[in-house]
C-alpha cells in the first residue's frame, strides 16, 4: 500500500540535499544542515531498531518560494493505525527484552518516526534514523549509524523512497504493509524485505477471483502511486490472459481536485460494467464513495485489495452502503496472545512528545484538555483518566490484527538475525562488531516459527509465502458490516487448486444472493459462434448462428466445427446427427409402385408365354418362328425382373448386377426382335419365284444371330466389370442434409457403350421393321415391331436428359421407368395383338386366313 505525490518529487530532492551534506575538505567536523528530526517514540538499548509509521495521514500543503528555507512539513489528521503498528513493534521488542531465550543479556532500543504518508518526509526521517542526534561529529566517529535495522510501516510509495535512500547502504528494511511488486526487484531495492505478500500475487489472485465468478467486463480504479499503478498493471496483464476485459481504468489520488473525482464518477455512471476492481488506499476510496453517494450510485459489485477490504474504518465511512457485498483479499487471520491488551494500554505512548500524546488522547476520547487562558466549547473536557476499553473507534478495532502480526514477525526476524550473529546461547558475544550488511544477509536466511506456530522465512526476492483469505462484506440488520471469510487463495499450490471458496452463502451488491453478471456480451449459446465487434475489446462480440453442416456444442466458441460428411447439423446446430441415407426403397410408395409394375410385367409376360405355349400349334404362334417368340418372352421376363436390382440399398454386387443384367437382357430382347424382323423380310423374299433366301436364314442362323449379338454385349460388360466396375457410392453433393446412396458407374465409357450398343440394335431393328411394314397384313408383324421400336427409342431418347437431370433416387426411378416402359412396349405391341386373335378371334387363327390375306380377289 502506498501514497505517492507528484508535486513532492522536487521537494524530496531539495530536502535530501538540505538534510545531509558534507563540509569543505579542510574541515574536520561533519555537520548536518537543516532542522533536526527527532523520533516521536524512542528508548535506548544495546542495539537500536528503527521504525517508520504514519501517525498522521495528511499534511498541510504549502507553496515553497525557494528563497527562504522551507519549513518542516506540518502533519495533520491523526491516524490511529499508525499508533497500532507502533504499539505492535513495541510489544515485540518488549517481549524479546523480557525473554531469556532470545538475545539474553541484550536489550533492544528503538527510534520511531512519523512519516505522515509523505514521500518527502519519509526520505528525511530515513536519513535522520541513521545519523547521530548531535549536530556535529567527526568523520572517524563509528557511531554515525545508530539504527541497525528498520521496520517500514508505510505504504508502498514512501517505502520505495526510504528503500531508495537506505538501500545502497545495505541497511535492513522490513515492511509489513508495502505490497508493491516493484519492491521485489533486488537490483533497485537490495535491502528491502517484507512480511506481507507482494502485489504480484494479489493482482493475479484478484484476476482469478474475477474469472471464477464469470465477470469478463469490469471497470478498474487505482491509486495513482506505486501501489496502485504497479498492482493494477499486473492485474490487467493477468486479466487479459484469462479473457477479462476492462471497460475503463482510471486513477485517483487524495490531492485530486473535486472536478477530477466527478469525472471518474461520470465514467462509472456511463459504463455498462457492474463490477469495479480497485487498487485503492482507504483515503482515495473515501473520496470516490463521497461523490458516488451524491449521485446515489449503488448496485455495483466492488472487488477490493487488502488495503481496505478488512478495514473497520472504511466500513464506518461507507454510510450509504455503497460497498455492501464487496469481495476481496486479505492476509490470513492471526492471533497473538497479549498483543491486544498491550495495544490498548496507551500509557507507554506518554513517553512521546507532550504535543503528540495530547493530540492522540484528545482524538481517542473525543475530548479536549483545558488550556490556560482558553475554554473548552461544545466538547467535553479531558481528565486524563479516561478508560480506553470504554470507547469504540479505529484504535480499539482489532480487525487488522494480521497486519499487527506482520510487524511482530518483522521485529522477530531482526532479533533472530542478531541472535545468530552474536552467537547467543545463554549469553551473547557483545564484542561482535555489528554492521548492516551482515545483519541483512542473516535476515535473508532466517527461518523460524513464531510462538503462534507460524513459519517465517523470505524467498530470494525478500517476500513471504503468499496466502490470502477471501473476504465478503455482509451487512447486518443494525447497519454494521461483518467481514466474513468465504475462501482462501494459496499461491504455493498448483494453479487449479490455488483458489478455493467455502460453501457459504455470499452476499452481493444490494444484498442480493445471486451472483451479479458483468459481461460486455452475453455468452454465445451452443449452436452459435463468437464474432468480435469491430473496434471493441475481445469481450464484446456478436453471436452468429453456425452455418448448415456446422455445430458448436459449448458456449463461447469462436469457430463452428464442420460435421463429418456422414453427419449433418441438427436444427439447433449444437450436435451432428447422422444424415438420412436416401435410396430407392421397397418400403416407399415410389419403390413399391415400381416393384408392383415390374412384377405385373413379369406376370403378364408369363401369362402370354403360357398362352403361346398352350396354343403353340396354332398358325398365329407358328407363323413367325415360335422359338424366337419364346426366347423374346424369356428375355422380357428378365428385363422386368432386372429392374428390381435397381431398388434397395446399393451394394457392391447389386451395383455390378443391375447394369450388366440390364444391358445383357435388353440386348437379348432386341436381338430376338431383330431376328423376328429379319425372318419377316426373309419370309417375304422367299415367296418370290426362284428365291432361296430362307435357307440362308433358317432357324439355326436365327439362333446364332441372337447369340452373336448378345455375346458382343457380354464382352462389353466383362471388359467394363474388369477395368472399372460400378460400385456403391455416397453422394454428398446433391443434398446437404442427406446421403444419396447410389451406384457410381465406375467407367462412364462402359456404361454408355452398353447403352449405345442397345441403341444401335434398336435403331437397326426399327429400320428393318419400317421397311417391312407394307408386307401382307395377315402374315406381317413388322408394323407391330415398328411401333414397339418406336416406343423403345422414344423412351430411351427421353431417358438420357431425364436421367442426367434427376437428383438422387429419382435418377434410379427414371432408369427403372425406362426399362419397364420399353419392356411393356415390346410386350404389348408384339404379343398382345396375337393373344387377341388366339383368345377372342379364334376363327382368324387358321392357316388359310393367314395365307389368304393379301391374295388378289377374284373379279
Amino acid at each position: 500500500m502506498s501514497a505517492q505525490m507528484q508535486p513532492e518529487k522536487g521537494l524530496a530532492l531539495l530536502q535530501l540535499l538540505l538534510v545531509v551534506s558534507f563540509s569543505q575538505a579542510q574541515e574536520s567536523v561533519c555537520r548536518r544542515r537543516g532542522d533536526p528530526e527527532n523520533p516521536l517514540l524512542s528508548k535506548d538499548g544495546d542495539i537500536m531498531l528503527g521504525g517508520f509509521f504514519a501517525f498522521h495521514r495528511r499534511w498541510k500543503t504549502k507553496q515553497d518560494t525557494y528563497i527562504h528555507k522551507p519549513k518542516q512539513l506540518q502533519c495533520t489528521s491523526l491516524n490511529f493505525r499508525g499508533f497500532q503498528y507502533a504499539q505492535a513493534m513495541l510489544f515485540a521488542i518488549e517481549e524479546i527484552n523480557n525473554s531469556t531465550h532470545m538475545l539474553p543479556g541484550i536489550s533492544l532500543g528503538y527510534k520511531i518516526y512519523d512519516v505522515c504518508g509523505s514521500i518527502a518526509r519519509s526520505v528525511r526521517v530515513a536519513l535522520a534514523s541513521v545519523t547521530r542526534d548531535e549536530v556535529a561529529f567527526t568523520p572517524s566517529d563509528t557511531a554515525c549509524t545508530q539504527v541497525q535495522a528498520n521496520m517500514v510501516g508505510t505504504s508502498s510509495s514512501p517505502g520505495v523512497g526510504i528503500s531508495t535512500v537506505l538501500g545502497p547502504f545495505h541497511i535492513p528494511l522490513i515492511g509489513h504493509i508495502a505490497t508493491c511488486a516493484c519492491l521485489s526487484d533486488k537490483t533497485k531495492h537490495p535491502s528491502f524485505l517484507r512480511t506481507i505478500p507482494s502485489d504480484d500475487y494479489q493482482s493475479r489472485a484478484l484476476a482469478q477471483l474475477v474469472k471464477y465468478f464469470g465477470w469478463t467486463w469490469v471497470g478498474a480504479i487505482r491509486t495513482n502511486d506505486d501501489y496502485g499503478n504497479n498492482g493494477m498493471a499486473t492485474f490487467i496483464e493477468t486479466a487479459q490472459q484469462l479473457g477479462i476485459c476492462l471497460e475503463y481504468s482510471v486513477s485517483v489520488f487524495l490531492t485530486d481536485t473535486p472536478n477530477k473525482i466527478r469525472q471518474i464518477v461520470d465514467i462509472i455512471k456511463s459504463s455498462t460494467s457492474k463490477v469495479i476492481v480497485t487498487f485503492l488506499l482507504p483515503l482515495d476510496l473515501y473520496a470516490i464513495l463521497q461523490e458516488l453517494s451524491h449521485h446515489n450510485l449503488t448496485g455495483y459489485q466492488w472487488v477490493g485489495t487488502e488495503s481496505w477490504i478488512f478495514d473497520f474504518q472504511t466500513a464506518a465511512q461507507d454510510r450509504h452502503h455503497i460497498l455492501d457485498g464487496a469481495i476481496g483479499l486479505f492476509i490470513p487471520s492471526a492471533h497473538v496472545s497479549g498483543m491486544r491488551e498491550f495495544i490498548l494500554d496507551v500509557k507507554p505512548l506518554n513517553s512521546s512528545s507532550n504535543k503528540l500524546f495530547t493530540e492522540f488522547w484528545e482524538t481517542l476520547f473525543s475530548c479536549k484538555f483545558k488550556q490556560l487562558n482558553s475554554s473548552v466549547e461544545n466538547q467535553r473536557e479531558c481528565t486524563g483518566h479516561e478508560d480506553v476499553t470504554e470507547v469504540k473507534n479505529t484504535y480499539t478495532d482489532m480487525t487488522l490484527m494480521p497486519l499487527f502480526y506482520n510487524v511482530y514477525k518483522g521485529v522477530y526476524a531482526m532479533a533472530h538475525a542478531l541472535h545468530n550473529i552474536l552467537s547467543c546461547n545463554k549469553t551473547c558475544n557483545n564484542k561482535v562488531q555489528l554492521d548492516p550488511f551482515t545483519i541483512l544477509q542473516h535476515i535473508r536466511k532466517i527461518q523460524f516459527v513464531t510462538k503462534e506456530g507460524d513459519e517465517v522465512y523470505f524467498d530470494e526476492n525478500g517476500d513471504p509465502a503468499a496466502k490470502y483469505e477471501i473476504i465478503n462484506w455482509q451487512p447486518r440488520e443494525n447497519g454494521m458490516v461483518d467481514f466474513v471469510r468465504v475462501g482462501l487463495y494459496d499461491a504455493s499450490l498448483p494453479a487449479e487448486k490455488q483458489l478455493t471458496l467455502q460453501n457459504k452463502s455470499l452476499i452481493w451488491a444490494q444484498n442480493s444472493l445471486q451472483v451479479p453478471s458483468s459481461v460486455c456480451s452475453e455468452k454465445c449459446p451452443p449452436g452459435t459462434r463468437k464474432v468480435l465487434q469491430k473496434g471493441k475489446p475481445v469481450c464484446c462480440f456478436d453471436c452468429l448462428r453456425c452455418a448448415e453442416g456446422e455445430i458448436s456444442n459449448a458456449t463461447d466458441l469462436t469457430i463452428c466445427v464442420q460435421c463429418h460428411p456422414d453427419f449433418w447439423s441438427n436444427e439447433r446446430r449444437d450436435a451432428c446427427v447422422k444424415k438420412e441415407a436416401e435410396f430407392l426403397s421397397y418400403k416407399e410408395i415410389m419403390g413399391a409402385l415400381l416393384t408392383a409394375a415390374s412384377l405385373f410385367g413379369t406376370c403378364m409376360t408369363a401369362v402370354v408365354a403360357f398362352i403361346f405355349f398352350r396354343y403353340r400349334q396354332t398358325p398365329v404362334v407358328r407363323a413367325n418362328n415360335s422359338e424366337l417368340s419364346f426366347l423374346l418372352l424369356f428375355s422380357l421376363t428378365l428385363c422386368f425382373l432386372c429392374s428390381l436390382t435397381f431398388i434397395g440399398r446399393p451394394s457392391e454386387w447389386s451395383c455390378m448386377l443391375r447394369h450388366t443384367a440390364f444391358g445383357i437382357t435388353f440386348v437379348l430382347c432386341i436381338s430376338c426382335v431383330l431376328g423376328k424382323t429379319i425372318v419377316v423380310l426373309m419370309a417375304f423374299r422367299a415367296t418370290l419365284p426362284g428365291s432361296d433366301v430362307m435357307k440362308w436364314f433358317g432357324p439355326a442362323q436365327q439362333k446364332l444371330s441372337v447369340l452373336g449379338f448378345t455375346l458382343i454385349q457380354v464382352i462389353i460388360c466383362i471388359l467394363w466389370l474388369t477395368i472399372s466396375p460400378p460400385f456403391p457410392f455416397k453422394n454428398f453433393k446433391i443434398f446437404k442434409d442427406k446421403i444419396i446412396l447410389e451406384c457410381a458407374l465406375g467407367s462412364a465409357v462402359g456404361f454408355w457403350a452398353v447403352l449405345g450398343y442397345i441403341g444401335l440394335l434398336a435403331i437397326l431393328c426399327f429400320i428393318l421393321a419400317f421397311l417391312a411394314r407394307k408386307l401382307p397384313d395377315n402374315f406381317n408383324e413388322a408394323k407391330f415391331i415398328t411401333f414397339s421400336m418406336l416406343i423403345f427409342c422414344a423412351v430411351w431418347i427421353t431417358f438420357i436428359p431425364a436421367y442426367v437431370s434427376s437428383p438422387g433416387k429419382f435418377s434410379v426411378a427414371v432408369e427403372i421407368f425406362a426399362i419397364l416402359a420399353s419392356s411393356f412396349g415390346l410386350l404389348i405391341c408384339i404379343f398382345i395383338p396375337k393373344c387377341y386373335i388366339i383368345l377372342l378371334k379364334p376363327e382368324k387363327n387358321t392357316k388359310k386366313n393367314m395365307m389368304g390375306k393379301g391374295a388378289p380377289k377374284s373379279s
